[in-house]
């Protein structure tokens, strides 16, 4: 869908049922062992709960640092589908509903028989009656409320309901499932099919995107219409939350949904699904409710790259428990490797740019980094390689917090342009000045233009900015109605991205820092050259010098206030192996704590080799590693 700039709220309230002390066990073999009949009143009696975990065990959630702001009386040991279900209550009271009453499509993404909860909710089902009720996997469910926030009940014989739901199945369940299994078989067997319809890894405009996906769908469409029954499909594999009853789907609109499957008709919710969304988007909106991580300190980091025997956290490799604050320039996007102006345009990753996160991933991990909150942009690149360190590192659950104001500078009209264009067009002078100028603009991006942020939805949210007097006329002229519009960048220098993330930083995300939460930001070129001009105190003169490479985490040390490097084993000095720029001295010049001491805080590396620099070269990367000669990095 594109919308990785979405808010995202994680609860454990969502989580899966406990099971206990069945956690971990093999089903087959603990029936067989204890008795078919009492591990099946366990898995799918309403109340019953299967002896619950000790403190002690592997499996007490307890153990986890996800849980670790939870009263050690909110941590079940063990839980019924009753107790899994009713637990689900505070979040569709507190922020499900919530979000919906200022109508906002909300997606929720859980499991079995905690969506049933919220069901069991939603339409008010008896305890007899949810114990019938299924959902298949990857099958979405949609509601529609009304003012009161009671499910409104489809009507017509378009629509696949359940017995019991007003929810609506976009799809018969079990299609998807034969789908795939499908898909596996055309791979096998249809020449060409793979090269068609598997989405490539590298990134792609918004143009070619929407063009291939477009295509792929056609194509899967065309062969499912003519290899799929959907009268000959197995529909449940006990995984829905049900134990394996059949799915009891509405009688008075089955056989009509079924013809429109088999005419390859779906539901497609275009439109809002609050009856009130067209008057409450007018309404402020205002920013979520705060996500307040625990967070453990005071035990020092480790440089030199650790044996890879050695686990974080045991023997020679301490987990880092001290505030920190890691920034990590997004990986490398075709727009990148093609040389064009990016700015705002929302370039996806390429193939290279995902290996830089997973490696930056791992190298975190390696060296014993946890962190307690995440900060992105509302770029897909930033987001994507926030999510892809996160998964290396085993912390998805982290909050993520995405904000507008750590999106690279705006390019304006240069945006999409080979930067080699218009240098050759412009001249080098000019082309420097609006690529690197602290106070240049380039020139701006008209009102009308695909690139102009405010004709891009997920910009449509902001609250945090002025109105823009002169766009909201324009606007309001066009659609006939007031449509308040905005003051969104046309184009920025430096300085104007500076203006917008500085401010961020120090007012949001300093704080955390400041009370021993450690941070990861991911975000892009412009943005982390902001961020550090104030932070290492670059002069104004030098900032166009410096460089940040793609996907490399640099360690902010707050206490000696310098930028740090992890030593990846390699044997390769980073400073040779990364380009910094002409601007890096000021990055690793000597670090001096509280006291204004110089602290033991030299890059680290594993070899003196030098791999093919020159003598101008080597110099300069010499007298880095010695930054404490009458400290003349300075």
């Amino acid at each position: 869908m594109h919308q990785q700039y979405l808010p995202v709220f994680k609860s454990w309230r969502l989580n899966e049922r406990m099971y206990g002390k069945l956690t971990g066990l093999c089903k087959k073999d603990t029936a067989e062992k204890l008795g078919a009949e009492l591990v099946q009143a366990w898995r799918g009696s309403l109340k019953s709960r299967p002896p619950p975990v000790a403190v002690s065990d592997y499996y007490w959630p307890g153990r986890e640092r996800r849980y670790s702001d939870l009263g050690f009386d909110e941590i079940p040991l063990t839980e019924s589908l009753l107790d899994c279900m009713n637990r689900t209550e505070p979040i569709w009271e507190d922020k499900i509903k919530w979000e919906l009453r200022r109508g906002r499509n909300v997606m929720v993404v859980a499991h079995a028989n905690t969506l049933r909860g919220l069901v069991k909710l939603i339409d008010e089902i008896g305890d007899d009656e949810i114990q019938e009720v299924a959902l298949p996997t990857g099958i979405p469910v949609v509601y529609k409320f009304d003012k009161s926030m009671k499910p409104i009940r489809p009507t017509g014989d378009k629509y696949l309901s359940q017995k019991h739901m007003n929810g609506i199945f976009l799809e018969k369940p079990g299609i998807l499932k034969a789908a795939l299994q499908k898909e596996i078989e055309w791979c096998e067997n249809v020449p060409g099919y793979n090269r068609t319809m598997t989405r490539s890894n590298t990134g792609m405009s918004s143009l070619e995107r929407s063009l291939t996906k477009l295509q792929a769908e056609k194509e899967l469409r065309e062969w499912a219409a003519q290899s799929i029954d959907p009268n000959d499909i197995e529909e449940d594999d006990g995984s829905d939350g049900n134990q394996g009853k059949p799915i009891k789907l509405e009688d008075e609109v089955w056989e009509k949904g079924l013809q429109e499957l088999r005419n390859g008709e779906q539901f497609d919710p275009e439109g809002t699904f609050h009856p009130d969304y067209d008057d409450a988007k007018k309404s402020e909106v205002t920013n979520g409710e705060s996500i307040k991580p625990v967070v453990i300190t005071n035990n020092p980091c480790m440089q030199a790259f650790p044996s890879q025997s050695i686990i974080p956290g045991f023997g020679d490799v301490p987990l880092r428990r001290d505030a920190v604050v890691v920034l990590i320039r997004h990986g490398k996007t075709e727009h990148n490797k093609l040389g064009l102006f990016t700015g705002w345009e929302d370039a996806p990753l390429a193939r290279e740019g995902r290996e830089e996160a997973k490696k930056a991933g791992q190298l975190l991990k390696a060296h014993g980094f946890e962190f307690d909150v995440v900060y992105t942009s509302w770029l897909s690149r930033a987001i994507e390689t926030a999510w892809l360190v996160m998964e290396e590192m085993d912390c998805t659950w982290l909050p993520i917090i995405k904000t507008w104001r750590l999106n690279e500078r705006m390019y304006g009209a240069l945006t999409g342009k080979s930067k080699a264009m218009v240098e050759q067009k412009y001249g080098e002078k000019q082309f420097k000045a609006w690529r690197r100028g602290y106070t240049v603009r380039p020139p701006p991006v008209s009102s009308f233009s695909v690139d102009y942020p405010g004709n891009d939805m997920r910009y449509k949210h902001l609250n945090d900015i002025r109105i823009s007097i002169s766009e909201t006329i324009m606007r309001s002229f066009d659609s006939g109605k007031i449509s308040l519009h905005r003051k969104l960048p046309k184009a920025e220098s430096l300085k104007m991205c500076m203006d917008r993330t500085i401010p961020y930083y120090q007012e949001q995300i300093a704080p955390q820092a400041d009370s021993g939460k450690r941070v990861l930001i991911s975000s892009s070129e412009n943005a982390i050259r902001g961020l550090l001009m104030t932070l290492c105190d670059i002069p104004e003169e030098n900032i166009s010098e410096l460089e940040i490479p793609n996907g490399l985490p640099m360690i902010y040390d707050l206490k000696s206030r310098c930028i740090k490097l992890l030593d990846d084993g390699s044997g390769e000095d980073p400073l040779e192996k990364y380009n910094f720029g002409n601007a890096a001295s000021y990055l690793f010049r000597p670090c001096v704590d509280e006291d204004g001491e110089e602290m033991d805080c030299d890059i680290t590396y594993m070899s003196d080799t030098v791999y093919g620099l020159s003598a101008s070269d080597k110099e300069f990367t010499d007298s880095l590693r010695q930054p404490r000669k009458e400290n003349s990095l300075v």
